[in-house]
């Protein structure tokens, strides 16, 4: 039987969601509310270079990106780079991310050293997640490296990315982080990431011409005001005052938005939603005529720079200029997050000068800010027992985002995943 589908979001669930229910037969409608489709995957115009507002990469065991891309046709678009990772630590750029860095590191003792290698080999050959499922990520981080290598290693990254949240983290949740890259290499020396020529809009024009061109419907500027609920069953979505009619909807924005957006839920599942918490992000994106470093990922731990690291995103797909990514990641409700983005762009020049001393003013050739309040789901220990179910109590409606998929971080792979899930057993 073909059903009509409405689904909710047009980043990379939705999107995946629509495909799968077009190739089960299904015909299904896409709202979304930006004037593209990605979500945080969305690419925009950055003084003639189309480039992602947030930056993204791939690791070879992203099976579900890769098996989609086969499917679409555009598996010859992926291309792989041997990356670099450093380490800014005493006011010295360091190499990072393999056995022979490690050893050579400065500012740390052998026995930190060797404590900190074999944490991060011993989460690579983790394949059971569910023992860390209720355990606190900090704790369990110094029980295994030590007070001085989490001092050195790791503090900050928790300080400047959690801030009030640092000690009430699954440790299931930062091991999958750890282990995806981990196990994205060569070698034990050598990292192995991916990326497709043209960006994110490579994938995401692909999926949008196959949705259209087999039934669907992507309507952009489109928010969703309401689902309409009746006698516990989905009855349609209500958008710029006007009200269709669905066999089913499926939501793919992210949970916080729910209670608003269909307050007929339960007052116990609504009270769940408010509770869920996230973290938002500044991301000052920076294109420059020069290098920053050779590497793609650069670690920070230094007193005078408020974030845990910066991302060299031409050190992985080669363009005609240089670019670089400055997330601060904050709680929305932090009054850091509420400064002018002009604040997040002063400090990112003053950072990547102290950095690279050779870089003076004439070399940055633009930079823009871009924020969104619900980059990430904070998971804290026993994540699963306070997340709402998919399928939801009411008849027909299915509401996930990427909190659904722990204990594994949000990522294209996962998200595409997940949503062609979601369409099978919203469909079953």
């Amino acid at each position: 039987m073909n059903h009509r589908v409405a689904v909710i979001g047009a980043g990379p669930m939705g999107l995946a969601t629509a495909y799968q229910l077009i190739k089960d037969g299904h015909t299904p409608i896409v709202f979304e509310g930006d004037d593209r489709v990605g979500g945080m995957t969305a690419t925009f115009d950055f003084s003639g270079q189309r480039i992602e507002r947030y930056y993204h990469f791939h690791c070879t065991s992203d099976r579900d990106f890769i098996l989609i891309l086969n499917e679409l046709g555009i598996a010859d678009q992926l291309q792989w780079t041997k990356t670099k990772m450093g380490y800014w630590y005493q006011n010295r750029l360091q190499s990072w991310g393999n056995p022979l860095a490690l050893l050579k590191f400065k500012g740390l003792s052998l026995q930190a050293k060797f404590r900190y290698g074999l944490h991060a080999f011993a989460c690579t050959k983790r394949k059971n997640w569910a023992p860390l499922d209720h355990v606190e990520a900090t704790g369990w981080i110094r029980r295994w490296v030590g007070e001085e290598a989490y001092d050195v290693l790791w503090r900050r990254l928790f300080d400047f990315k959690f801030y009030n949240y640092k000690d009430n983290l699954s440790a299931a949740w930062i091991w999958s982080r750890i282990r995806r890259i981990g196990t994205s290499r060569y070698n034990i020396f050598e990292e192995k990431l991916g990326y497709l020529n043209g960006g994110s809009d490579t994938l995401l024009d692909a999926l949008k011409d196959f949705i259209e061109k087999n039934g669907g419907e992507i309507r952009l500027s489109t928010p969703v005001d309401k689902v309409v609920v009746e006698h516990g069953r989905v009855q349609g979505i209500q958008s710029n005052n006007i009200t269709e009619q669905y066999d089913k909807v499926i939501s793919t924005v992210p949970l916080p938005l729910v209670p608003k957006m269909i307050p007929d839920l339960s007052n116990l599942v609504l009270e769940q939603y408010k509770n869920l918490k996230n973290i938002a992000v500044v991301c000052i994106i920076v294109k420059l005529r020069k290098q920053v470093s050779e590497n793609f990922w650069l670690n920070t731990n230094d007193p005078e720079m408020d974030i845990p690291g910066l991302v060299e995103y031409t050190n992985l797909r080669k363009l005609s200029n240089h670019i670089v990514y400055v997330p601060f990641y904050m709680p929305r409700e932090h009054k850091t997050f509420q400064e002018p983005n002009q604040n997040f762009i002063n400090k990112v020049k003053i950072y990547l000068k102290k950095i690279n001393p050779s870089l003076v003013d004439e070399d940055f050739l633009d930079v823009k800010a871009s924020r969104y309040q619900y980059a990430q789901p904070i998971c804290d220990p026993g994540y699963l027992d306070t997340l709402p179910l998919a399928k939801s109590s009411v008849e027909g409606l299915w509401i996930a985002d990427t909190s659904h998929y722990y204990p594994e971080d949000r990522g294209i792979s996962e998200s595409i995943g997940y949503g062609r899930k979601l369409a099978k057993d919203a469909m079953y």
